[in-house]
């Protein structure tokens, strides 16, 4: 019961079937509380607490983490989602 918690939850959201729709959210999260996201829509990590401005401070200086974070729409969602949606429709 005495202790930390932290992880970091991905996820892609959306609701068209041709994924233009599509959105990245990454969360950091301490304690149960979201203290950092990235969100593909507003293309930078924004901080909730005071370390999490710091460090969203810091992160959205560094051009190649950006570039990173931001072609995860592309690389990890909508791939991954292509491959969901054929294997579903192909069962049709």
């Amino acid at each position: 019961a005495d202790g930390y918690y932290y992880s970091r939850w991905n996820k892609c959201i959306h609701s068209s079937r041709d994924l233009s729709d599509m959105v990245y959210i990454d969360n950091y999260i301490f304690n149960k509380d979201v203290h950092i996201q990235f969100n593909s829509t507003v293309g930078e990590y924004v901080g909730y607490t005071e370390h999490g401005v710091y460090n969203a401070r810091n992160w959205n200086n560094d051009p190649n983490l950006l570039q990173q974070e931001r072609a995860e729409v592309e690389r990890y969602c909508k791939h991954n989602a292509e491959i969901r949606q054929t294997a579903i429709a192909d069962k049709s």
